[in-house]
């Protein structure tokens, strides 16, 4: 009979892991994303492969084809998160997302700002697909405004970051959505859809509070914003016409048209629109030199690939406006390409799946199960200080979890990116938490308790699979299928 990896063994990987990780992190900072974690995970890769050469005899060969499936199940995702970054670039120079920021600060008011901050946070997250882009920039002036009209910082922090992170959840440019979706195996629409379900409760919960606190909070009158829009208004020609290519683009998602087409679609037509509406920023986009037609066919494809740096006079927007393209997505695609490849290896190796056992046998009702995805995204939160690692590893981990009792994928999608990628910034030592501190200038724990989406959703996740709602069952997988049970 086949030797099998202990539970302990199995461990040994992902300890190895978490204990490189946390050295990187403590090295690098904000920068362990763009090398010292992908080395991390190569040295988890390369222990896990070493346990199974040496110890169980298992050939290089089927982790060599355990790792290229993997790969391969993700290569769509890969392709979602290029287009995603040319639609980033497109979308903000072209004026789309500056014209929604524009209109979007006219009403502001005192009374309402901590309701409309949160909801502002929340449409430029969608249409960006960040939430750390929005926070570096629209959340940036938010603190300002907030501070003058006598706000707390924890407050202000609270409604930028609970909006900010609404928004990139449910947003198809959103890489972790991606990602989680692609991990699991759901189609990405389907995959927010389903999501809807504990994410708007969260989110009207959040705003009731702070419209309430906006009415109840002391503040010190109003406070203009009419140099932030004058900066929009100066450097872009903003118009509602522009609102055609998101507006085109949500008829797209209605019909259901796959994502990759949908993407493509929305990057076209904001290229497009950028040559139609701001002819005044060809110039800086494509460079100088060269007949019209040249320079505008240069700032067309810049800003689907490359990076573009804008001048407003106001440095809020200039960080807001300067974009990466594609270019700017190939750190998150190396590190998914990283990922997955240990989770290729944990899966050729046996280790996953002795895992995956363990919890299977003790899984079977729905609330611990979902109880349970929640605690282990929350505790590779805690451990690996990274919200696209603990995506990766919390759906691999649960994948044949979910098939084994008969629950759909959707189902633990949903419930990854509940645990998640809405808590990541709510840990100190995270590099979400890092950041946003960092750029907000408060510091996690003042503005953790008033993150009031970010604490609701795990709960929310577990509450609604306690009562049953919208839970759908597959037909449970076969013995054949099921993990080895090995003592």
């Amino acid at each position: 009979m086949e030797k099998r990896p202990s539970l302990w063994v199995s461990f040994i990987p992902i300890i190895t892991l978490m204990v490189i990780l946390t050295v990187a992190i403590k090295l690098f900072g904000n920068d362990a994303l763009s090398g010292a974690t992908q080395i991390a995970l190569f040295a988890g890769t390369a222990v896990c492969s070493a346990i199974a050469i040496l110890l169980y005899r298992i050939p290089w060969s089927t982790l060599e084809d355990s790792i290229c499936n993997n790969i391969r199940h993700v290569g769509s995702g890969i392709f979602i998160l290029l287009l995603i970054g040319a639609i980033a670039g497109t979308w903000m120079v072209s004026g789309i997302v500056p014209t929604f920021i524009y209109y979007g600060l006219q009403i502001l008011s005192p009374t309402f700002f901590l309701f409309s901050t949160s909801i502002i946070c929340a449409v430029v997250s969608v249409m960006t697909g960040s939430s750390w882009t929005t926070i570096a920039t629209v959340g940036v002036a938010f603190i300002g405004i907030g501070n003058a009209l006598g706000f707390s910082a924890g407050w202000t922090a609270g409604a930028i970051i609970s909006g900010a992170y609404f928004g990139d959840k449910i947003s198809p440019l959103s890489d972790t959505t991606v990602l989680a979706s692609t991990i699991c195996n759901v189609p990405l629409f389907k995959h927010i859809r389903y999501m809807m379900i504990t994410t708007i409760p969260s989110f009207v919960i959040s705003l009731i509070i702070f419209l309430i606190a906006g009415f109840v909070l002391p503040h010190a009158g109003i406070t203009s914003v009419m140099e932030v829009a004058d900066a929009l208004k100066q450097t872009f020609n903003l118009s509602p016409l522009l609102l055609i290519v998101p507006a085109l683009t949500a008829l797209l998602i209605i019909r259901r048209t796959p994502p990759m087409i949908t993407l493509f679609c929305a990057a076209l037509m904001a290229a497009v629109a950028l040559i139609i509406f701001q002819p005044q920023l060809l110039s800086q986009i494509g460079g100088e030199g060269g007949i019209r037609p040249i320079v505008a066919a240069r700032a067309f494809f810049i800003s689907l690939y490359g990076s573009t740096a804008i001048t407003t006079g106001n440095p809020d927007l200039d960080v807001l406006v300067s974009t990466s393209g594609m270019a700017g997505m190939l750190d998150t695609i190396w590190l998914i390409i990283c990922a997955v490849g240990f989770g290729g290896a944990m899966t050729g190796s046996g280790m996953l799946q002795r895992i995956i056992s363990s919890f299977a046998r003790r899984l079977n009702r729905t609330t611990s199960l979902v109880a349970s995805t929640t605690g282990a995204g929350l505790l590779f939160n805690i451990c690996t200080a990274d919200q696209y690692l603990s995506i990766i590893l919390t759906g691999n981990l649960f994948k044949d979890v979910y098939k084994q009792t008969g629950h759909e994928e959707r189902l633990l999608s949903r419930t990854t990116e509940d645990a998640v990628t809405v808590t990541s910034v709510l840990f100190p030592w995270s590099s979400c938490g890092m950041t946003q501190a960092t750029v907000l200038g408060v510091a996690t724990l003042t503005y953790l308790p008033y993150c009031f989406f970010n604490i609701l959703s795990p709960i929310m996740t577990i509450t609604v699979a306690a009562l049953g709602i919208k839970i759908f069952r597959n037909k449970p997988a076969t013995d054949e299928q099921e993990p080895a049970n090995v003592e």
